[in-house]
């Protein structure tokens, strides 16, 4: 046996027994003999596409289908040092805005052979860190994507892992940024054109990156058109927090909002209209992200769009290029992830 032959065998599924002593689980030897071919060559073929000739790899792809043969990603690890994974943390999975980040990313992850790693932080930065740390030895990179760690914390990590950032500013960590300036410079200008004088920025948590950079782009515009504006919280960034909100919304003394996600921006509506206070009339208010559901609100909610899909498909395609990977996709630089705004049914003139 070549020695090629021999090394390959530990990248790639070995025999063993199932559960019950039944069947072995067939092996890259079983493959190769059914296939004609050396192990080596079905390593080749299984682990490195495009590496061997067309046909040969055809029949190595139909031997291992009719075997039920498949590659252990974890047992490759061994020798390469590559698990062909990436970790994806998250803030809240269950917020809606998330879904597009993890289509995006796995759609990208997928097309070269990765898989995703999905875990969630529940808005915690100690969870985030300590569950960073637990999966980053079983992962080739690390994507945050709601991250709520400080920039000690992400330069820790990214010193010892490949490392991405969603919506966040890394000081010298690679980063997929939105361009929050053309959604916001739209929305504060169809608010003024409605003839609204008074904004509040309801804001979402302390530590985030995205939070700082919309009020910065609020306040800038709202003063261009001679606008009052307002800073409301830091807050929670769910529809209890939106809800909790509305209070001081009210003592603000605005007849616009612009909500740090969508989530708020509902869960101040629904505030609204228990209170008996019309959305538009009262209040007009502007969500941010477009997330799944927010044109199901009565009213429909206004929102700054972010193409959130693209950002997860960026994130991975850039970790990729970090990492290497052969065939990596190059992660569009030239193709900006521009935020814009949808107009629907919750903003409209400013009451008299």
């Amino acid at each position: 046996m070549s020695s090629d032959a021999v090394a390959a065998e530990p990248a790639l599924t070995s025999r063993a027994r199932g559960p019950r002593g039944g069947k072995s689980a067939p092996t890259i030897y079983d493959v190769a003999r059914l296939a004609g071919v050396n192990p080596s060559t079905v390593s080749r073929a299984l682990s490195q596409p495009g590496r061997i000739n067309i046909k040969t790899a055809e029949r190595i792809h139909a031997a291992a289908k009719e075997l039920n043969y498949r590659l252990n990603p974890m047992a490759r690890a061994l020798p390469t040092g590559r698990t062909n994974t990436l970790g994806l943390l998250l803030a809240d999975i269950t917020n809606p805005m998330i879904f597009g980040i993890v289509r995006g990313a796995e759609h990208a992850a997928a097309q070269q052979g990765y898989t995703l790693v999905i875990a969630e932080s529940q808005e915690s930065g100690e969870i985030e860190a300590s569950t960073a740390e637990r999966i980053q030895p079983s992962v080739d990179g690390l994507i945050l994507g709601t991250t709520r760690l400080s920039d000690e914390r992400i330069q820790r990590l990214a010193d010892s892992k490949t490392l991405v950032l969603i919506n966040r500013d890394g000081q010298g960590v690679s980063s997929i940024l939105p361009d929050v300036s053309p959604g916001i410079e739209e929305a504060v200008a169809y608010l003024a054109s409605f003839g609204h004088t008074s904004i509040a920025y309801l804001s979402g948590p302390a530590n985030s990156w995205m939070r700082a950079t919309c009020w910065s782009a609020l306040l800038e515009n709202a003063l261009s058109h001679g606008m009052s504006i307002a800073e409301i919280g830091p807050g929670v960034p769910t529809l209890d927090g939106g809800r909790a909100a509305l209070a001081r919304v009210l003592a603000a003394g605005v007849t616009a909002v612009v909500a740090y996600n969508d989530l708020m921006a509902i869960g101040l509506l629904r505030a609204a209209a228990e209170q008996g206070i019309e959305v538009p009339g009262r209040l007009s208010v502007i969500g941010f992200d477009d997330i799944f559901g927010s044109d199901f609100t009565s009213p429909a909610l206004t929102t700054v769009r972010t193409p959130l899909a693209l950002a997860g498909e960026r994130a991975v395609s850039l970790a990729l290029e970090i990492l290497g990977a052969e065939n990596a996709p190059a992660p569009g630089d030239d193709e900006a992830i521009v935020t814009s705004l949808i107009v629907r049914g919750s903003t409209g003139p400013a009451e008299r």
